[in-house]
């Protein structure tokens, strides 16, 4: 079942990076609504205490969290990066990166061509298939300097999706919404520094950092989250 309302997607062309990109929630399954609603009214101080520095300072990047429906319900894309990087190695993540200057201006649609243009690259998924439906605020990853835009998308059209690069990227999986609710695979990640976090220990994959977070927020916001033991903590990897 979906919601009412005209059935209105953004078109999205490979050889133009330019074309049309917009945010409709038309057609959107029901199960989305508390989504949606949350997207509306968080706040940023809601969702991290690393926010943008008033300075304007940090490089403008995207994500994008995909919602699909699989064969257990409701379900979230995830990638996992490749263990011979730098930075970030092994660790679980949404599809996504910096804003090029094809993508547009970083204030209004650029953020959402990064977060489709990055997702076709890392995992191969045909973005004319995805419909933007909400933005988040822009949250901060100090570590690296970076300003994140996270696009909501729902994967109205599924496709094939695998590592594109595997020297970027391990694997491509999904993550049922039913697993993360779960509180037998919820967790506190111990950072070496001394951050303490949320973390999900599913599919095979300690989900952890900035991509917890922001799954633990929304969540949270949307009603989703089921009680779950926060004393039960999983110490991360001095390499982490």
């Amino acid at each position: 079942m979906t919601r009412a309302g005209e059935e209105t997607y953004m078109t999205y062309e490979q050889s133009g990076r330019h074309g049309e990109v917009s945010v409709t929630t038309d057609g959107l399954p029901d199960w989305l609504d508390p989504v949606v609603r949350a997207a509306d009214t968080v706040q940023p101080h809601q969702l991290s205490r690393f926010l943008p520095p008033e300075s304007g300072r940090g490089r403008q990047s995207a994500v994008l969290i995909l919602f699909g429906e699989g064969d257990r319900g409701p379900e979230l894309l995830l990638m996992e990066r490749a263990g011979t990087l730098r930075s970030h190695a092994g660790q679980p993540s949404f599809p996504g990166g910096a804003l090029d200057p094809e993508d547009g201006d970083p204030a209004t649609t650029g953020p959402l061509r990064a977060a489709l243009r990055e997702a076709e690259e890392e995992t191969g998924l045909d973005p004319s298939g995805v419909q933007p439906f909400g933005v988040l605020p822009k949250l901060y990853i100090p570590v690296s300097g970076f300003v994140v835009t996270p696009v909501l998308g729902w994967w109205r059209t599924p496709s094939p999706v695998g590592a594109v690069d595997p020297a970027e990227t391990a694997r491509v999986f999904t993550v049922p919404v039913a697993d993360l609710t779960d509180p037998d695979n919820r967790a506190t990640a111990l950072h070496p520094s001394g951050h303490a976090g949320p973390a999900f220990l599913v599919e095979g994959a300690l989900v952890w950092g900035f991509t917890a977070g922001v799954i633990d927020r929304i969540l949270h916001f949307a009603g989703w989250e089921r009680p779950w033991d926060r004393t039960r903590e999983v110490p991360l990897d001095w390499r982490a």
